[in-house]
C-alpha cells in the first residue's frame, strides 16, 4: 500500500516507487488520473528480469480534492501488471 500524499493545489508534487515483474523485464511504467480510462505510458531502457524499474511523476493538483494516480507496470511480453497501485493525492 502507497501512503496517501498530502500537497498544496497548484503546487507540483514528485511522487516515487518502483516497478519488478519477476522473470520479466520491465519495459514500460503506465500512469493514470482517470480511473485507468486513459493511461500514459513511460518506456524505461537498460533493464532486464533482475532489476526493479524505480519510476518518478511530477502532479500539479489543478484544485483542492482527493485525486487518484493509479500506477502499472508492462514486461517485455507487453503484459501490464495484474496489480494496479494507486496514490491518493490530498490537495488543500
Amino acid at each position: 500500500m502507497i501512503p496517501q500524499v498530502v500537497c498544496e493545489a497548484g503546487h507540483p508534487v514528485l511522487l516515487k516507487g518502483y516497478a519488478i515483474d519477476v522473470g520479466h523485464a520491465v519495459s514500460a511504467v503506465q500512469f493514470s488520473l482517470d480511473d485507468g480510462r486513459n493511461w500514459t505510458t513511460y518506456p524505461t531502457e537498460n533493464t532486464d528480469d533482475e532489476r526493479r524499474v524505480n519510476w518518478s511523476f511530477v502532479f500539479t493538483p489543478p484544485q483542492a480534492g482527493v485525486f487518484e494516480l493509479k500506477v502499472r507496470s508492462v514486461n517485455d511480453e507487453g503484459r501490464c501488471s495484474p496489480q494496479v497501485d494507486t496514490v491518493y493525492i490530498s490537495a488543500s
